[in-house]
C-alpha cells in the first residue's frame, strides 16, 4: 500500500509504514525534545518501544508520560504538564487511542495556559480565554475509534464528579497525522470491535444531528459504508485492507461529528465516567436503542443510513436490527447488566445522562425520564 497525504482538516499522511516519517518531521521542524503522551499499555508494546528507540537513535531527547486512566481527568491533565516541565520539552506527540490524544491535547493546551483546566470548558463559553500560543502537536492513532486525531477538542472529566468537559480550540488541531494501519494490526479483537463500533456511532449519531451540514453528512455516510464492509474482517481476520478502512472511517467519524452528537453519547459517558466503561463498549451496547429512540420523524435518514449500511430492509428497524446483529458477530453484549450495569445505577446513570452535553444535538429532545427508561430498556 502507497503512502498517501491529504489535507483535511490538517495534515494526515496516510499508509503503511509512514510512522518511520516522524524523525525527518520532527529534525525538519527543529524540535529535539518530544513529550510522548501515551497509555500504560501502549508504553509497553514492541511498536512504541521501536518508535522511541527510533527517536533517540537519531538525537531526541524522549519524555514519556502514560500516567493517565482510560477516561482520563483533570488530575492526569496536570500530571502530564508536570513531566513536559521537567523534561524541557518543546513539542507533544500523542500515540494511542482517544484518551491518550485527549491527554496530550490538554497538555498542549495547559502548556501556555495555567488558570484551573475547567475555566477553558467549551460548554461554558472558556474557549475565548484560550489566547496564547501552544506547542507543536503531533498525532499518531493506534485505534480506528475516536478520530481523536483529527479533532480540535479533548473530553477530559471532573476526578470527583465524574462530569466531562469539553476543551475546545482551532489551535488544538494537530500539526499533522501520522496514520499508519500497521499500528492498529495488533490490536486485540475485543479492542477491535469496541473503538470500530465507537467509529460507527459517530458516524450515524454526526449524520443525525440537528445541525446543517451537508458536507458533514457526506462523510458520515461514507465512513459507515467503510465500517459496514470492514469491521468484521478487522476484528475476526484482520489485514491491512480492513484495518485501513477503520482508520479512514474513524478519521471521517471524528470529522462528522462536528456537526454535533446525540443521544447514544450521553447515555455513554456516565458509564465510563461512574463505572469506567470503555467509551467504545457503552457507545456500542447503547447504539441500537439510542437508535430506536430517534426513528420517529427521521425515516427517510434511516433509510439512507441502511443503504449506506448495505441493510436490505431499508426502514430504522432494519437499521437497528442490525446494530443488535452486529453487536452479537463482533461479541459485544446486547444489554447493559452484560457489561456490569445494575438496577441501583440507574438514577445516577439518567441524572448524569441528562446533564452530558452531547444530547443537545440529538435530532429530538431527550428528557432524564427518557434517559432512565432507555437504560432500563437497555439493562
Amino acid at each position: 500500500m502507497s503512502i498517501s497525504q491529504f489535507n483535511f482538516p490538517t495534515t494526515i499522511r496516510f499508509g503503511a509504514g509512514v510512522i518511520a516519517e516522524l524523525p525527518a518531521y520532527l529534525g525538519n521542524n527543529r524540535l529535539k525534545r518530544p513529550l510522548i503522551s501515551t497509555d500504560p499499555t501502549i508504553a509497553g508494546l514492541y511498536f512504541f518501544k521501536q518508535i522511541v528507540s527510533d527517536l533517540e537513535s537519531k538525537g531526541f531527547r524522549v519524555t514519556i508520560f502514560h500516567d493517565l486512566h482510560k477516561n482520563p481527568v483533570r488530575s492526569d491533565v496536570y500530571k502530564g504538564t508536570d513531566a513536559y516541565d521537567n523534561g524541557k520539552c518543546d513539542c507533544i506527540i500523542g500515540i494511542g487511542g482517544g484518551a491518550a490524544i485527549d491527554v496530550a491535547r490538554a497538555i498542549l493546551l495547559r502548556i501556555n495556559h495555567r488558570e484551573d483546566l475547567f475555566k477553558y470548558d467549551d460548554l461554558i463559553g472558556g474557549d475565548i480565554y484560550v489566547t496564547n500560543d501552544v506547542p507543536p502537536f503531533i498525532a499518531i492513532p493506534t485505534t480506528s475509534g475516536t478520530g481523536s486525531e483529527v479533532g480540535r477538542s479533548a473530553i477530559i472529566a471532573d476526578d470527583e464528579t465524574h462530569q466531562k468537559k469539553i476543551l475546545f480550540s482551532p489551535k488544538l488541531l494537530a500539526k499533522i497525522v501520522f496514520a499508519d494501519p500497521l499500528l492498529t494490526m495488533g490490536l486485540p479483537p475485543f479492542i477491535t470491535a469496541a473503538t470500530g463500533m465507537d467509529a460507527l456511532t459517530h458516524n450515524m449519531e454526526a449524520f443525525l444531528a440537528k445541525n446543517y451540514h451537508p458536507l458533514c453528512d457526506g462523510i458520515a455516510l461514507e465512513g459507515m459504508r467503510l465500517i459496514a464492509q470492514s469491521i468484521e474482517t478487522a476484528v475476526k481476520n484482520s489485514d491491512i485492507e480492513s484495518r485501513s478502512n477503520m482508520l479512514l472511517a474513524s478519521m471521517m467519524g471524528a470529522i462528522a461529528f462536528q456537526k454535533g452528537l446525540g443521544v447514544v453519547h450521553s447515555l455513554a459517558h456516565p458509564l465510563s465516567s461512574l463505572l469506567d466503561t470503555h467509551h467504545g463498549l457503552a457507545n456500542a451496547v447503547n447504539l441500537p436503542y439510542g437508535m430506536q429512540f430517534n426513528i420517529a420523524g427521521f425515516e427517510d435518514r434511516f433509510a439512507r443510513m441502511a443503504r449506506a449500511l448495505g441493510v436490505r430492509n431499508e426502514t430504522g428497524e432494519g437499521v437497528v436490527d442490525y446494530l443488535f446483529d452486529l453487536n452479537d458477530r463482533l461479541g459485544i453484549s446486547k444489554t447493559l447488566r452484560g457489561i456490569g450495569v445494575k438496577d441501583e445505577h440507574i438514577e445516577t446513570l439518567a441524572d448524569l445522562a441528562f446533564a452530558d452535553f452531547a444530547h443537545h444535538n440529538n435530532p429530538k429532545p431527550v428528557s432524564r425520564n427518557d434517559f432512565k427508561v432507555l437504560y432500563q430498556t437497555a439493562l
